[in-house]
């Protein structure tokens, strides 16, 4: 339900910010995607200088859905998590995280 919603505002978001442009501007925007990539003038736009992705991050802002769930873990387990302090669902989240991908990278 709450996804719906939020594909909805997401929708609605960017029907709002289609009806803010000049009718000049959809023209525009219907004609550069009716042409292929390499039919589109890009020498206005300056080239990245060789270092410029050297520190991005992948998936920085990326937020999945988080779900509510109840499990039964190993009081020592919880102890462990929680003795680094507050965030301990956080860090349980992360290590799961990371344990998920190294599996998916292996298969």
């Amino acid at each position: 339900m709450r996804k719906a919603a939020r594909t909805g505002a997401a929708r609605a978001e960017k029907s709002r910010a289609v009806k803010d442009l000049t009718a000049k501007q959809k023209k525009e925007l219907s004609t550069l995607a009716a042409m292929s990539d390499d039919q589109i003038d890009t020498s206005d736009i300056p080239e990245l200088p060789p270092g410029a992705w050297r520190d991005a991050v992948r998936g920085r802002f990326y937020r999945p859905v988080k779900q509510a769930v109840s499990m039964r873990l190993d009081a020592d387990v919880v102890a462990w998590l929680k003795k680094a302090g507050k965030g301990y669902q956080t860090r349980a989240n992360r290590i799961l995280r990371q344990r998920m991908l190294d599996e998916i990278r292996r298969a």
